[in-house]
């Protein structure tokens, strides 16, 4: 018979950053009417340590991640002032016991693991636990204690089995600065009962942010008006996003798989090489402090923990018989930027490792469906109409033209079915063919991408622009195009991939409204977009 912490702790604690959640999503994550209305607070010294914090230690909340078929890893980081400058986030310069259960009832009553790990201040105190022994394709319930303090619950999910082709629901999102506009797409995100959510980069952005935070209005202290370069300030700009309730909400309601993109260290940064005006020992003490601040505040593995100013980020998650996703590290390996050399085979956007094992990996998979979780967009975006010119960014595959027709070439010669690419980083919408030969309109399709916009990067946008509409007559490959905030979701099954693509209406004010603006179908063994 499982032994509660306290017998007052059955009744759970109301999510006291989310007042907007719908009464659907509030039972879901507490387990029932009644007992959420009950607040009950361990005393300080009962439970896990006698530590007295100067508040509520959950405060930037819960989150899962990585799911397999059989575990998931659990996130917390103990934060009672999350806006202390000194980067500590008012916890003492000590260890603290961190206690953790995950149960098959939103109540949290049928416990079926339990454990104590310690947050050490080393990393922030924060806790990631790696929990096994679950079973496949199962909804669960977690929850924290510390200091006597109970985290809000919640809610995660195991992978299907491996021989299933279990129906999927996904979503990926990307770029959310913090003072271009509000989180509400993830207020929208929280209540779609995803099975998983890719996050594919600019957690959080580097530069300064004044002292109203931008459209948000609200007060800020002058450390938040300094680029971030070291540690205490990329951990102080984590916690500062990490706070805002509906990315709190968002993360509680479904497993995150995440990694890093330019922003999340400094704009445009490639491999070991340091960006125009940096000395070489500068960016990489720099690049160290943003990739461990960054495992302290995202759901990953222990293999993914920095060492020095490498981390191990692109992996492969199997999502039972029908999808297989190859999560890429486009910023750690590429070549430095150079648009005269895109075609220069020596050049690479993954390095030769990772090359070698997405290849290998999509040449053995016999998934149905085999998806790119990628940063940067991966189809030829001509920016010119003018005949004969072309305008490429470098910072994409278009700068790594060769890197690019290798993978897809890799990808032809393998026969690997139905490949699918997610990207972001660009703050608008596209929906496009991958073509052997971007040139010829009359080339094969060998894949199909579903870039996705910002949720705030960028602002409010509109439907359409002049470059647009430019973009689509230049390029022929390329079925879409929208200006909007917001994010993708993605739902698989046996036989059709479908992409929705959820705007927002505003982002620069509160009480924004999500709307679909348009939906996208590949078929299984078909190649090539079609709309839904």
């Amino acid at each position: 018979m499982r032994v509660p912490w306290d017998e007052r702790s059955a009744a759970l604690r109301v999510p006291r950053a989310r007042p907007e959640l719908s009464r659907r999503r509030l039972l879901a994550l507490g387990g029932g009417g009644a007992g959420l209305l009950a607040l009950n607070r361990l005393p300080a010294g009962q439970g896990s340590g006698a530590v007295r914090l100067p508040d509520h230690p959950f405060r930037l909340g819960v989150a899962s991640g990585d799911p397999t078929p059989d575990g998931v890893v659990l996130w917390t980081r103990l934060a009672p002032v999350p806006l202390a400058e000194d980067g500590l986030a008012g916890m003492p310069r000590r260890t603290v016991p961190v206690r953790w259960e995950i149960a098959e009832d939103s109540a949290m009553r049928r416990v079926i693991r339990r454990g104590t790990v310690t947050a050490d201040p080393d990393w922030a105190h924060s806790v990631h636990v790696e929990v096994g022994g679950l079973r496949p394709g199962r909804e669960y319930w977690y929850r924290f204690e510390a200091a006597g303090e109970i985290s809000d619950v919640g809610r995660t999910r195991t992978a299907p089995p491996r021989d299933a082709a279990t129906p999927l629901s996904l979503a990926f999102v990307s770029c959310q600065a913090y003072d271009a506009g509000f989180y509400t797409a993830y207020r929208h995100l929280a209540d779609q009962d995803l099975d998983a959510v890719v996050h594919l980069g600019d957690f959080i952005y580097e530069g300064g942010i004044n002292a109203t935070a931008g459209v948000r209005g609200i007060p800020l202290s002058a450390a938040h008006s300094l680029e971030t370069i070291t540690l205490e300030q990329y951990r102080l700009r984590h916690a500062l996003i990490g706070s805002d309730p509906d990315l709190i909400a968002a993360r509680q309601a479904a497993p995150f798989v995440a990694m890093v993109d330019d922003h999340d260290v400094q704009d445009n940064w490639a491999g070991p090489s340091e960006p125009t005006g940096a000395t070489p020992e500068n960016f990489l003490r720099r690049r160290a402090a943003a990739l461990r601040a960054f495992y302290e505040h995202l759901p990953l593995r222990r293999s993914s923990l920095p060492r020095a100013y490498d981390m191990a980020l692109y992996r492969r998650l199997d999502l039972g018989a029908l999808a297989t996703l190859f999560v890429l590290d486009e910023r750690q390996f590429r070549s430095p930027e150079n648009i005269g050399e895109r075609d220069d085979p020596r050049r690479t956007m993954l390095g030769a490792a990772q090359e070698r094992w997405l290849l290998d990996g999509l040449g053995g998979s016999r998934a149905t469906w085999h998806v790119l979780a990628n940063q940067v967009m991966m189809f030829q975006l001509d920016r010119l109409t003018d005949p004969g010119l072309q305008q490429l960014n470098p910072d994409t595959w278009d700068g790594y033209a060769a890197a690019r027709e290798r993978l897809l070439h890799g990808i032809v010669e393998r026969k690997v079915a139905n490949p699918i690419v997610m990207s972001g980083d660009a703050h608008f919408n596209c929906a496009a063919d991958l073509k052997a030969d971007f040139d010829d309109p009359d080339s094969p399709v060998v894949a199909s991408e579903f870039l996705g916009t910002s949720i705030t990067s960028g602002q409010d946008g509109s439907d359409m622009t002049t470059g647009g509409k430019e973009w689509l007559a230049a390029n022929p490959h390329l079925k879409f195009y929208n200006n909007q905030r917001g994010y993708v979701r993605c739902r698989v099954t046996p036989t059709e991939w479908t992409t929705d693509y959820l705007v927002m209406d505003k982002v620069t004010r509160p009480g924004g409204t999500t709307s679909l603006r348009a939906s996208f179908v590949v078929e299984a063994g078909r190649r090539g977009l079609q709309n839904a």
